[in-house]
């Protein structure tokens, strides 16, 4: 039986897809323990893992970020981005690395499995292979493994080939990692020497690279190339997949057959403040299609209103029933619910600016199978353009239907115990 341990930052969106990773392991026999949020107690008991509380100091209520992080208010571009990565990531480093000391510890842990911000993982990178457990890093958000072809990770560039691209990435990068990211590398170094007299042997966004595994949550298709690629990178498709549900249908469904539809979201951490949701059923009012709005569970009267007549909400909808209905997509860009669309092979509008969805953004118009607004606060005209463009140009749902079906031949989660089983043994031999 191998031990593993799992953490994650206590944000929906980074603890979601382990939830899918502890069910995939527990299923395959392993030993599992959860380390995230409290508030996640319950979700990680119910995959059969055993649940391991974050330390105070590395605990907040992602429910409303804001409050958590007050600082944060009014904070955009390079400047929320820093602040994000130091007080929401960095900060807890030392809390979130005792936590883990503790539990490897208390009983023999043959890896630790850990998301891309999941900070104290870029700490535990740096020491020597045999003075730790298999390091692997779980990717749930965009790759941001550097390489020449590539922009830095964070800025929401997408690639230009040849000699002229490799020339623009590394005048990028260096910008970024000694300019716009420097003060936060700072940080991540002097925590990583005081927890360990060790500094970082990289860019902190970097560390994946110095785990042993790195297992990618999507496909090649939507990731960028990279020639030469270690084979320590596996790529094994979404976490997430649009299963049968038997969630009740809201009293309006019927309104959606033989309509066109368009799905609006906002997740369901980024919505305090509706901007996109409210964008979009302004910028879509009138047109021939029904708007299909979800809340992410927050109620159903605070999208403000009056609402045009066209726009039918509800706080959760079963996406095993609405994507296949749905011929667009308008979102903020979270990870997961992208894939659910290629899944399905929807179309999308995305507007994303924030954490990772400024590169989630730039892979959805790298790709082909949207356009990104490059902006978090669009105005409605700008939705109904581009909504209409993906509807009217079939190239968008061509190259969605293309990258669904790859989604839909890859093994998400499941991979992941033969993945880590494997380099077990090869680590044995060593």
């Amino acid at each position: 039986m191998t031990s593993i341990l799992l953490a994650a930052t206590p944000v929906h969106g980074h603890v979601a897809p382990l939830l899918a990773v502890a069910s995939s392991l527990v299923a395959a026999g392993d030993r599992v323990r959860f380390l995230t949020g409290s508030r996640y107690r319950d979700a990680v008991l119910s995959t059969g893992a055993d649940f391991l509380p974050l330390p105070a100091e590395a605990d907040y209520d992602d429910r409303d970020m804001d409050a958590a992080f007050p600082g944060r208010r009014g904070l955009k571009g390079p400047a929320g981005i820093r602040y994000d990565m130091i007080e929401i990531f960095l900060k807890p480093v030392p809390a979130q690395l005792r936590a883990v000391c503790e539990a490897i510890a208390a009983e023999q842990t043959d890896a630790v499995l850990a998301e891309s911000m999941f900070a104290a993982a870029a700490v535990l990178s740096g020491l020597p292979r045999e003075d730790r457990p298999l390091l692997v890093n779980l990717g749930i958000v965009p790759l941001a493994l550097k390489h020449p072809d590539v922009a830095p990770f964070g800025l929401g560039i997408r690639p230009h080939p040849g000699p002229i691209g490799r020339l623009r990435n590394a005048v990028l990068t260096t910008m970024a990692e000694k300019g716009v990211f420097a003060p936060v590398q700072r940080f991540a170094d002097t925590i990583a020497r005081a927890e360990t007299g060790r500094g970082l042997t990289r860019f902190f966004l970097d560390w994946p690279a110095g785990a042993d595994l790195l297992v990618q949550f999507t496909v090649p298709e939507f990731e960028y190339p990279r020639p030469g690629m270690p084979d320590t990178v596996h790529f094994v498709g979404p976490v997430s997949r649009a299963r049968v549900s038997t969630a009740s249908l809201p009293e309006w469904w019927g309104d959606l057959e033989g309509r066109q539809v368009v799905h609006v979201t906002q997740g369901t951490v980024a919505n305090s403040d509706w901007a996109l949701v409210t964008a979009a059923t302004a910028g879509l009012a009138g047109a021939d299609a029904i708007v299909v709005v979800s809340t992410g569970g927050r109620p159903v009267d605070s999208i403000p209103g009056p609402l045009p007549d066209n726009v039918r909400v509800a706080s959760f909808l079963p996406y095993d029933r609405l994507l296949p209905l749905t011929d667009a997509l308008v979102t903020n860009g979270g990870y997961g619910g992208v894939h659910y669309a290629l899944e399905s092979g929807v179309p999308i509008v995305v507007a994303g600016r924030t954490e990772d969805k400024i590169e989630v953004s730039a892979r959805i118009a790298w790709s082909g199978v949207g356009i990104d607004l490059r902006t978090d606060a669009p105005s409605p005209s700008q939705v109904g353009a581009a909504v209409r463009a993906v509807l009217d140009d079939p190239s968008y749902r061509r190259r969605a239907e293309d990258i669904g079906a790859a989604v839909r031949r890859s093994p998400g989660p499941d991979a992941v115990h033969g993945i880590v089983a494997q380099a077990l043994d090869a680590r044995d031999l060593i």
